[in-house]
């Protein structure tokens, strides 16, 4: 069976979703996050599928990921679908550094690198606090965390001891 050619590239495609931002952290985009894992024409040619890894199976912001991803290729006047991919399990080390730096800029710390293989399946999360967490604020090390959850689930609250400011920190898993 022949199938028609697509009537936009990929490439046009994954630049229009560069332009989506994560909802709870909307100075980082979902590709820099590693959330964003393909985009492919399905079997029939003309479906966009669209394949996501939420950052843990919990995040609240999945759905409205789905809706920006489906609004944003429909927008091009293409069908598509959202994927969510569970294994491999997302990892920070999935995050780029232009997304590790973008999050320091914003007031959070980011995750410290965890050298995490995408080849197998991971259960448990990253137990116990980081060796060192940076005051995204001031730079110091002299920091503590107040509260094993922050903002959101994927993240802790920490405070610096140097500068006294409150701030998020992006657990690493």
């Amino acid at each position: 069976m022949n199938t028609p050619a697509p009537s936009v590239s990929l490439t046009h495609v994954w630049a229009a979703l560069d332009t989506l931002t994560d909802p709870e952290i909307p100075v980082v985009t979902l590709r820099e996050m590693g959330i964003l894992r393909d985009v492919r024409y399905a079997p029939d040619g003309h479906t966009v599928d669209v394949v996501i890894t939420p950052t843990y199976s919990g995040c609240p912001a999945m759905e409205q990921i789905e809706d920006d991803v489906l609004a944003t290729v429909t927008a091009l006047g293409l069908e598509a679908r959202v994927l969510t991919q569970l294994a491999p399990a997302w990892t920070t080390d999935w995050m780029t550094e232009a997304a590790r730096e973008k999050l320091r800029d914003y007031g959070i710390a980011p995750p410290a690198a965890c050298g995490q293989t995408t080849q197998v399946i991971l259960f448990a999360r990253h137990s116990g606090p980081p060796d060192e967490v940076t005051c995204p604020q001031c730079g110091s090390h002299d920091t503590t965390e107040t509260s094993h959850f922050g903002s959101t689930a994927c993240k802790a609250l920490y405070k610096c001891l140097h500068c006294a400011e409150p701030f998020d920190y992006f657990k690493p898993y």
